[in-house]
């Protein structure tokens, strides 16, 4: 059986943003309330009282402060390293028969390059390499032949590593990856490990982000 309190929680529950709004204690509950009491009485199917709309907001939001910044907030308390490296390319290739031996080659290559950067990861259609700018002729060597779908140059990355806690606490990425959203950061690549993940952004905006994810560990 539908409830008030029910309904409210499914209908903040899609709204990822007003959530977070929410559980920060930022938002009018009352003007809120008379927002959504249309949408909740067509759900509900009957009249609802906009002071019943308050409370189950009320209650909500008291729920989401302990769930989200209690636990979310701990964990981004120990961010530890954050790395930048700067002039970097993004390649992004479809799948074929040869291109993991034309990894293992370009491997090879670089492995007497110091202090360059090299990442890549696979999907189902598509494999994606991230390199310096410095060893980019590597790539045009080695890949070609290849079909190369996308190339983003000057980006920069940002590498995080989270404490081991994270894989026990549920919404550490979408905490992070809202903050960098609401400064209008756009991520062109996210690579994740067990405890660590870095992004790519524009070379001309990483230290906005930067500054973004840094902030994380004074949030309260």
């Amino acid at each position: 059986m539908k409830t008030i309190s029910s309904v409210v929680e499914n209908y903040i529950k899609t709204k990822p943003f007003l959530l977070n709004a929410l559980s920060q204690g930022i938002i009018n509950l009352t003007s809120l309330a008379r927002t959504i009491t249309d949408e909740l009485e067509e759900e509900l199917g009957k009249d609802v009282k906009q002071g019943a709309v308050i409370m189950a907001l009320k209650r909500l939001s008291e729920d989401l402060d302990f769930k989200v910044n209690h636990k979310i907030t701990k964990v981004l308390k120990n961010i530890g390293e954050i790395t930048v490296r700067s002039s970097l390319t993004d390649y992004t290739f479809l799948i074929s028969d040869s291109i993991l031996n034309k990894q293992a080659d370009l491997i090879t290559d670089i492995d007497s390059h110091s202090d360059i950067f090299y990442t890549s990861s696979r999907g189902v259609n598509e494999t994606n390499i991230v390199v310096s700018d410095s060893i980019s002729h590597l790539i045009e060597k080695h890949f070609k032949g290849e079909k190369l779908t996308q190339k983003l140059e000057n980006l920069a990355s940002i590498t995080v590593k989270l404490p081991k806690e994270n894989i026990s606490v549920p919404g550490i990425y979408y905490f992070i990856f809202q903050r960098l959203a609401w400064e209008g950061i756009v991520i062109y690549e996210v690579i994740s490990t067990t405890n660590e993940f870095t992004i790519l952004v524009d070379d001309d905006i990483v230290d906005k982000a930067f500054k973004v994810i840094k902030d994380l560990k004074t949030t309260k």
